[in-house]
């Protein structure tokens, strides 16, 4: 069983359901979850995804969001480096001519000064992913790859591992937000699987446009008990601003505006670049590592028929099938990022000798810690066309 599983349920139960997700995506195509958490994907399941953990817009936010990937195109993004590219370099990438051409005269009008545009094409060129010269005092740009159309689908999932009545009544105004907005290709609610012939999900006040996930985070085994419909990314969506009270005299209407279609796809692209930088590893960048108390502590799925693949070489193996799971000996359990912080009564910092190697610049534990995930993170990724012919 997971430590501290019943204590901190939603925060292990959304790490869990991103490890299943990695594994077994798309739901209900097949139970065979064959791979290890290192990165190597389940043999019946070749379609290449990206998971990734709490992102989303200024006004809604995702416990967790799939992107199903182009293998072409994801093969492609991967020459423009792990971090993301944000809107300003994003507008210089995909503009950028194929022969040298003066910046101004190359690019569409931003929309802001174009001494924005400037740092981001120096930004560009720093990280390898543009060309540039000059001529006399112009600044010229030839781009080295096209920007690939990479993602195909984006998927958000809710995790309500105890969906009681109440928890829908939080979260029912938010799917409804989702649909009327279609931001994502599908929306999923993911809950913890009970056994029983109807899941009490089924049950509640959700709009019918959300799937329903029923997941044994201990098995990693899922069942689908309501199917989800695939949403108009493609048409204007409907942003609800303002919400009646609900109240016996509280009758006018909801107050909403119209997204147009290029927004949205603007938000879609942005969204999925930050998901391919952070992945859902990095909720340690949100916790203290450097803590004398703070672990990584491998969870062995229980119960479950899942073999390492034999194709898979033996570096990635040697750990078995295990999940590092963030956990604190102080209160013996998996803690969540508001917990794990400098104002914890149990914090204490790593002792000087702990980190004697390449001490203080190369950290001790805790460093090893990130670095650790930052390994199985970077399994998730591609390599460029470049490197693999290498």
């Amino acid at each position: 069983m997971i430590s501290g599983g019943d204590t901190r349920p939603e925060f292990v139960f959304e790490l869990r359901s991103c490890r299943w997700a990695e594994l077994a995506w798309p739901p209900g195509e097949s139970e065979d979850v064959t791979g290890d958490e290192t990165g190597k994907p389940a043999a019946t399941n070749q379609r290449p995804i990206v998971v990734a953990r709490q992102l989303g817009t200024k006004r809604r936010r995702w416990d967790t969001i799939v992107l199903e990937c182009d293998p072409d195109g994801l093969r492609e993004r991967a020459r423009f480096g792990p971090d993301r590219l944000d809107s300003d370099l994003l507008h210089v990438i995909q503009h950028a001519p194929e022969a040298w051409t003066y910046y101004r005269d190359a690019l569409p009008h931003p929309g802001y000064p174009w001494r924005y545009v400037r740092e981001a094409i120096h930004e560009a060129d720093d990280r390898g992913i543009l060309e540039t010269r000059r001529d006399g005092n112009r600044i010229q740009i030839r781009r080295k790859w096209v920007y690939p159309d990479w993602v195909e689908r984006i998927v958000a999932i809710e995790n309500k591992p105890d969906l009681d009545a109440s928890a829908a009544r939080v979260l029912g105004p938010q799917l409804e937000y989702d649909v009327a907005m279609a931001l994502a290709d599908e929306v999923w609610v993911a809950t913890r699987k009970t056994g029983e012939r109807i899941e009490p999900a089924l049950f509640e006040d959700l709009p019918v446009e959300a799937g329903i996930l029923a997941l044994d985070p201990d098995t990693l085994s899922a069942e689908v008990a309501w199917y989800p419909r695939t949403l108009a990314v493609d048409e204007p969506g409907t942003r609800i601003t303002e919400r009646p009270d609900g109240g016996d005299r509280d009758a006018p209407a909801a107050r909403f505006e119209y997204v147009d279609p290029d927004e949205k796809e603007v938000t879609r692209l942005a969204i999925a670049e930050r998901a391919y930088e952070r992945g859902w590893r990095s909720f340690v960048e949100t916790m203290r590592p450097d803590c004398r108390h703070f672990e990584l502590r491998a969870h062995v799925d229980s119960d479950s028929d899942i073999e390492p693949d034999p194709n898979s070489d033996s570096s990635k193996n040697e750990r078995g099938l295990s999940q590092l799971l963030p956990t604190c000996r102080a209160k013996e359990r998996c803690q969540t990022a508001a917990e794990c912080s400098g104002s914890c009564p149990d914090f204490e910092p790593e002792p000087p000798l702990w980190r004697q190697r390449g001490w203080p610049i190369e950290g001790g534990p805790g460093r090893r810690c990130r670095v650790l995930l930052e390994e199985r993170r970077r399994a998730r990724r591609p390599d460029s066309p470049d490197e693999s012919r290498e």
